[in-house]
């Protein structure tokens, strides 16, 4: 069998500690599978001493953890530490820079700097991987970039934040509000002390960058995701959405415009009322799933954990395996030059029906002011409720028919200011076929 693949780690969090375990308990068939066995050589993170449950004294410490790039005992890095710049991202350019393959979960160094990094892996000659910076254990990296590579594909979704549908589902199954049931997220360990990353919307909107620039041969453009998250939904929203037919679900979806001779990006991360009998509508708990709609593969779904130490383990080793057969391949599906550059999608010509929940004030004349500036808008209304009083306040949400976007932002503007309004409107968009 030819040479072992000789791996630095860096960041033994809950994953790198996975990778270790599943490289030491599959070592043979792993080896069987690459071609040649796959050894951790050295390992780094910040604290020496602290206690991981694994045992680390057949591999050399590194307390500099961006010297692993440059060490001679060394094939392939796998950064595990996180963050978009500062030591991972200093790490991730000293290994491809010394002509060494790099392996990453890294979802927010790849939204920021991946097309840098690429490049730098296409000179270098070497593979820069990522498959597990997406949606954890699922493969839709690899889905996309091979299994799907002789697609168009038209578009592009799915639940990205393993988190926000913890507690949606939550939510759903429940009745409880949002507060209380990320508490108990953070409680089980589903969210972080500081959740705002997932609950903003922000760890999503980092991975549909990520895949619509695969998916479209796009340079990424994380800075036109246009991002929205879970924080302003309330029980009633859920139980409201549940009446009509639906569920709610963080949904990241990313679209072209123009056809082949594509001209604009549309990518957006928000909140969407799913119909029922969607598939994504039955995805729940922690999992992620996505779908990947190719002009004659049809619809394709991927569906699993989004996260935890097996799972994006799975993902970094299978990445591993990947190196060890040799397989470097663009980053991003094609080489860094030949990806467009596509401007953000204007939004307000899109077609959709929309979920709209006011909170107002409970005296005469508010509904008859709403209904007012919806119909100057040109807003068509399906259904609407008036629910009882929330503190001072009374809810009053209603289900649009079809229209253009602009519309309703058009009447929101009518009623910017008003005194019958107790807080911002929220809107969110009905997911289509």
């Amino acid at each position: 069998m030819a040479e072992p693949l000789r791996i630095a780690l860096a960041g033994l969090g809950t994953v790198g500690v996975g990778v270790i375990r599943l490289v030491e308990a599959n070592a043979q068939l792993i080896a069987r599978r690459a071609g040649r066995p796959i050894q951790i050589t050295v390992v780094s993170a910040r604290d020496r001493n602290k206690a991981r449950g694994v045992d680390l004294s057949a591999y050399a410490w590194e307390d500099d953890m961006v010297i692993l790039g440059e060490r001679a005992d060394v094939d392939v890095v796998v950064e595990m530490v996180g963050g978009s710049d500062g030591p991972a991202l200093a790490l991730a350019r000293t290994t491809i820079e010394a002509g060494k393959a790099l392996v990453t979960a890294n979802k927010a160094m790849i939204a920021h700097h991946g097309l840098e990094l690429a490049g730098k892996a296409e000179d270098q000659k070497v593979a820069l991987k990522f498959e597990a910076a997406v949606a954890g254990g699922i493969p839709v990296i690899k889905a996309l970039r091979e299994g799907a590579a002789a697609n168009e594909i038209e578009r592009v979704y799915g639940i990205l934040n393993g988190t926000c549908n913890f507690i949606l589902s939550t939510m759903e199954d429940t009745g409880r509000d949002f507060a209380d049931v990320l508490a108990e997220a953070q409680a089980k360990g589903f969210a972080e002390a500081d959740p705002a990353f997932d609950v903003e919307g922000t760890d999503a909107a980092h991975k549909l960058s990520i895949l619509a620039a695969i998916a479209f041969g796009a340079k990424i453009d994380f800075s036109s995701v246009d991002t929205a998250g879970i924080t302003r939904l309330r029980a009633a929203d859920i139980a409201q959405a549940s009446a009509l037919g639906y569920v709610i679900r963080l949904i990241g979806m990313a679209e072209t415009e123009g056809g082949n001779g594509k001209t604009a990006l549309f990518q957006r991360v928000q909140p969407h009322l799913v119909p029922v009998d969607h598939p994504l509508a039955h995805v729940d708990g922690a999992t992620n799933a996505v779908v990947a709609e190719g002009n004659f593969s049809g619809r394709l779904l991927f569906q699993g954990a989004g996260a935890g130490d097996g799972p994006t383990a799975s993902a970094v080793v299978a990445d591993l395996i990947d190196i060890a057969r040799g397989e470097v391949g663009p980053a991003f599906s094609m080489p860094v030059g030949e990806l467009e550059a596509l401007g953000p999608a204007a939004t307000g010509h899109r077609q959709s029906r929309a979920y709209v929940r006011f909170m107002v004030a409970d005296r005469p004349g508010v509904l008859a002011e709403i209904t007012a500036a919806l119909r100057d808008a040109g807003v068509s209304i399906e259904s609407l409720i008036q629910k009882g009083r929330s503190g001072d306040a009374v809810m009053v949400a209603m289900v649009t028919h079809e229209g253009p976007e602009s519309a309703i932002s058009k009447a929101l503007e009518l009623l910017e200011g008003s005194e019958s309004l107790t807080e911002p409107p929220l809107v969110l968009q009905i997911l289509g076929e």
